[in-house]
């Protein structure tokens, strides 16, 4: 299952996704993480000290490796260098599977331990630095992230669990329509729902799943306003936690402590995802990452890469779990 954490900045969203993640890593389910946010916070909040945090492999700086990695034997794309982040795989691309070893995985990912010796993949676009400053915009290094996406293929029972950029900004790109579920963190406010209505007018068209978690709310008042502006889509609330105020200051007790009525927030969130995967459909998959491609190709990807990008398109590719036991290309 591929899971996306959004919401405005400051609403929890990061917190609630390393919750979410240590809820996963506690059933010993294989599980990669990514930090795709331009503010790099959830190492910290899956319990890395600065220095393991900074630490982290940069996946934009990475991004060489993990065109050419991908690319494979396809013949329809003729070097990496002509690859973009929307570059759909076809016959004789290299897939990605969440449990695998693999060049990408090695070179971008890191093992973090959790209770109990649970461990999780972890990535991380990487922060923006003074080198950018001027002359990219974060989502040049997103499309590491968004390519990975576009390669996997995932069964039940194995997550990636994507931290996202604040606000609406995932639209900037077709990144959006690659999730099974989408869990948008919203705080009893108007500022808080907003984000919300953003994602629900983008989305609608896409059939992209998508959920509300209220975080901080603290009484009923703040439930009925949250009913009001989400409606049916309002899934489950967390209140105040004192076992997150302890982790924040980098003294988490131990995972089975945190409150009750936290655990049960996150079974919901578990379960809801689980069950999107009834509602998976590979064809649609693909031809929404084609449709993004073609767009990105004709909008400034020809000329950046000097080739027809569009005919990267493999028509007859379907991606799917049928190709899970397909042999990779050497």
């Amino acid at each position: 299952m591929k899971i996306a954490f959004v919401g405005k900045g400051g609403s929890g969203k990061t917190t609630l996704s390393s919750l979410f993640i240590r809820h996963l890593a506690a059933s010993r389910v294989p599980v990669v993480a990514v930090d795709a946010d331009i503010n790099q916070h959830l190492g910290a909040a899956l319990g890395l000290d600065e220095a393991e945090s900074a630490g982290l492999p940069a996946m934009g700086a990475q991004l060489p490796l993990i065109k050419d990695y991908l690319r494979g034997a396809n013949p329809r794309i003729a070097s990496a260098e002509t690859m973009i982040k929307t570059t759909p795989p076809g016959e004789g691309s290299r897939l990605l599977r969440i449990g695998e070893d693999n060049p990408v995985y090695e070179a971008c990912a890191r093992t973090v331990r959790m209770d109990d010796d649970a461990a999780i993949r972890l990535m991380a676009t990487g922060p923006f630095t003074d080198s950018d400053l001027g002359v990219a915009c974060y989502h040049s290094k997103v499309g590491a992230v968004e390519l990975c996406l576009n390669h996997l293929v995932d069964g039940p029972g194995e997550y990636m669990v994507v931290d996202m950029t604040a606000g609406s900004d995932s639209f900037a790109s077709g990144m959006f329509t690659r999730f099974d579920m989408t869990f948008l963190i919203a705080e009893p406010t108007r500022k808080g729902v907003s984000v919300y209505r953003q994602y629900k007018e983008y989305a609608r068209d896409f059939g992209v799943g998508l959920k509300v978690v209220g975080n901080k709310v603290q009484g009923a008042d703040d439930l009925d306003f949250l009913r009001a502006e989400v409606g049916d889509d309002l899934l489950t609330t967390v209140g105040h936690s004192d076992w997150v105020r302890a982790m924040e200051k980098g003294r988490p007790p131990r995972f089975e402590l945190l409150e009750e009525a936290n655990h049960q927030a996150l079974r919901t969130l578990r379960e809801t995802a689980d069950a999107a995967y009834g509602d998976r459909d590979w064809q649609r998959y693909t031809r929404q990452m084609v449709h993004f491609h073609l767009k990105n190709a004709e909008s400034w990807g020809n000329a950046k890469t000097g080739a027809d990008l569009a005919a990267q398109v493999d028509p007859s590719f379907v991606l799917g779990e049928q190709l899970l036991a397909t042999p990779q290309p050497v």
